[in-house]
Formats: C-alpha cells, structure tokens, sequence
C-alpha cells in the first residue's frame, strides 16, 4: 500500500520515453552521462521518502549546490552583508553570463555561476581548505549523510572552467570578490563535484521544505528564517531564464543543475528530486522540468494556490470489535492535499486488520479532495481489497472514484453509521 509511490511511478513510466533535450558537454566528464538515467525521489516532512526509477545512480551535484552555499554564507555574515556582496535579482540571461552590476561588479543573484562563485567565497575560513571543508559538511548535513567529490569530474571542471575563472577575476578586479580569485574558483570546482543521488537531493530540499531542519536525522542544518531567503531567491532565480515560466506553471522554489539534477521544495509538505541528464536550451533537464509539471498540477502544489485554513486531517483511527469481526475506521476532515492524504495513508495502515476484515474511510467532514489523493485513495481501497478486506467509504459527496486502472471495490454510503451498520450485518 504506496500510493506516493504509484503516483511517482506513473509520472515516470509517462516521461522516460521522452527524447527531448541534450547532454551537456562543455565539462567533458558530463558528457559521458547515461541519457536514459531518470529518477524521481520525494521526501515528506514525516522523513518517508518515495522513489520511481533510478534513483541511487550518483552524479555531481553541480549548481543545485547554490542555494546551500548561499544559505551557510547567510549564516556566516548575516543577510544585509551578503546582499551588499550579491544581488537578488533575475539576470534574464544564461547561467554562465557576465551579470556584474556597473561599477560595483556584484553579481545579479547567487544562482548563477558568477553569484555562486561569489557566495563561495563568503563562507568563512582560514583557507580554502577549510572553507571547502565546511561547504562539504554544509551539504551533508543537508543530504543526511557524508558526501564525496568525484575526482574524475572535479579534475575535467579544472581542465576547463576557464570562463568561471574569468568571472572571478572580473569581480575581483572591480573589489566585489574579496578572496584570491584562483582558490575561489578551484573551491567553486570541488564544490560542484560533490557526489549525490536523486534521494541525497530530496533529503536536501525536504530540510529547505521543512524550515532547515532535516526531516530524516532531524538536525537543525541552518536557521530558518535564512531558508525563508533561500527559497525565495530560488522561487525567482533558480531556474535561470526560464524561472519566469517556471514559476507560472509549477509554482515551486527550484533550482537545477548541469548534470541533470533538479530540486524543488514544497514548504511544510515535501521535498522532491528529480535526475535526468538531457537539458533545455535554459540548462535545465528536459524530464525534471515536465515531472514537477504534472506533479504539481497532480498535487496543488503552487505555491500560490490557497487551500483555506488547514485543521487536523486524521480525527480518528481505531479498530472496532464486533463478534468474530474486526473493523478499522479512519475518520477525516478538511481538504486532502500532499501532506493531509500522507496521514490519511499512514492512519489506514495502522489500523488495518491484521487478517481479512472489515475498513471504513470515514470522508463525511471532508471538503475537497485534488487529483492526485483522489486516485491515490482508490489505489489504497484497490489494495485493500485484494488483500482480503471488505471496504467502504463514508462521504457527502464523490470523492473517490472508480478509473480504468482502479475498479471500484468499495461500498458508498452517505453516513459512517450507515458503513458500520454494512461492517456489522454485511
């Protein structure tokens, strides 16, 4: 019984066919990267993590670093100097681009490479030893595990970062890069390199997700309200140029890397990763960018969208005896979204009978429920009818309905005590 999971694994089995996009290949060791790879991780903030497709495949992490830097920088020298350092504000143009502000030199955004090498520099340290020590302790806190680098990739970036070099240079030579150009851009390097999987990545944003604490190992990574500053300046900048678009259409802070690697956090719901290595025309992986497009719509994601006061979701679960009979009952209220339906799920399984019973979804106080938990509960219903069990569904209205791929297998009534009585005498 995993929903989420299903849920995931249809998004991918619609995507993998998907040929769309180019591997990138100005890093030469990028190039080398399986185009067929394609994996989807979700986090929630209850620590449960999901996944469809390959999701343990590693890879570097490339600019999905930024915004974590850019949080351990906010840390480290407090948000009105790091903004004096770099700006907030979309470039409109590449990753890769010359966006210095006139007479200052300070980059447009930390999402870009020219913000990022900028924001590396500001992490405190007594050499860049030591300041790609704390980088790399940064991310794995974040990821909730000790990350690596990939030395193959590190050495191909070195061989040819020449154009990040040259930005820092730029900024050094206008007075917005304080540190010695030629060790900022190697640390920007090793940075880049660092190894993750698809799960590292939704651990990583389900902490963005969950106000900076990880949801897994539940260590407070970095303050919250420099969370608040990362996400927004994801929410604007972290697609590059196509973050106007992005935020149109999915509605997440993201932030996506050359080497196929994609984050998005829905705050105080779940953290999600997607890794695909061929990229759009912006650089951002063709199949990420579609799978949080439908996931969003699927869910409600949008950080714009307004489902009302939230109250409670599970307002009862528990087993009831009657004769030889045992019946579970899980009672509901409110809209289902992401985080609600999770509960709801989890509630289920708690009180399922161990052997062939008898289950009530009680939805009568229930307002609305989306797509996405509306097909999930008919795939939890499916599941427990094939396991035995007897189910109904309590609701005002149809909630849960019947689709190709899940017939229905429950009985609809309009009260609990109506679904009871069914238990009962059924």
């Amino acid at each position: 019984m995993d929903p989420v999971t299903d849920s995931l694994n249809e998004v991918h089995r619609r995507l993998r066919g998907l040929r769309d996009g180019k591997v990138a290949d100005y890093i030469p060791q990028l190039a080398t990267a399986d185009p067929d790879d394609f994996g989807i991780a979700l986090v929630s903030m209850a620590g449960h993590t999901y996944r469809a497709g390959r999701t343990d495949r590693p890879f570097s992490i490339q600019s999905v670093s930024k915004p974590f830097v850019y949080a351990l920088a906010l840390g480290d020298l407090g948000p009105e100097e790091v903004l004096r350092r770099v700006d907030v504000e979309p470039s409109g143009n590449p990753f890769n681009a010359i966006s210095l502000e006139p007479g200052t030199g300070r980059p447009a955004n930390p999402m870009i490479n020219a913000g990022a090498i900028a924001t590396t520099a500001m992490v405190r340290a007594d050499g860049p030893a030591e300041r790609f020590r704390r980088i790399l302790d940064c991310l794995s806190a974040f990821a909730g595990r000790v990350l690596d680098v990939d030395e193959e990739v590190y050495a191909s970036e070195a061989a040819t970062g020449d154009r990040n070099r040259a930005l820092a240079y730029l900024m050094h030579s206008a007075g917005s890069l304080g540190a010695d150009p030629e060790e900022t851009a190697d640390t920007y390097f090793r940075q880049c390199s660092v190894r993750v999987t698809a799960v590292d990545l939704a651990v990583m944003a389900a902490t963005l997700a969950n106000g900076g604490r990880n949801p897994v190992t539940g260590v407070q990574v970095v303050p919250e309200p420099h969370v608040v500053r990362t996400l927004s300046v994801m929410a604007t900048c972290g697609m590059y140029d196509g973050a106007g678009a992005w935020l149109l259409n999915v509605g997440l802070p993201a932030k996506s890397g050359v080497s196929g690697g994609l984050i998005a956090a829905s705050p105080a719901r779940f953290g999600v990763a997607v890794h695909s290595p061929p990229l759009d025309g912006a650089g951002n992986p063709v199949r990420a960018v579609a799978a949080l497009g439908m996931m969003s719509e699927r869910f409600g994601l949008h950080i714009m969208h307004g489902p009302g006061l939230r109250a409670t979701t599970v307002t009862g679960a528990r087993r009831l005896e009657h004769g030889d009979r045992t019946i579970g009952v899980v009672t509901a209220q409110g809209i289902l979204e992401f985080t609600e339906f999770e509960a709801l799920v989890q509630a289920v399984r708690e009180v399922t009978p161990p052997v062939p019973g008898w289950m009530i979804l009680d939805l009568t106080a229930v307002t609305g429920v989306l797509p996405g938990p509306a097909a999930g509960l008919a795939s939890v219903l499916g599941d427990l009818a094939a396991r035995g069990h007897r189910t109904a569904v309590a609701a005002q209205e149809t909630f849960v309905e019947a689709t190709e791929g899940h017939p229905r297998t429950w009985e609809v009534f309009r009260t609990r005590e109506e679904a009871v009585a069914w238990c009962r005498n059924g």
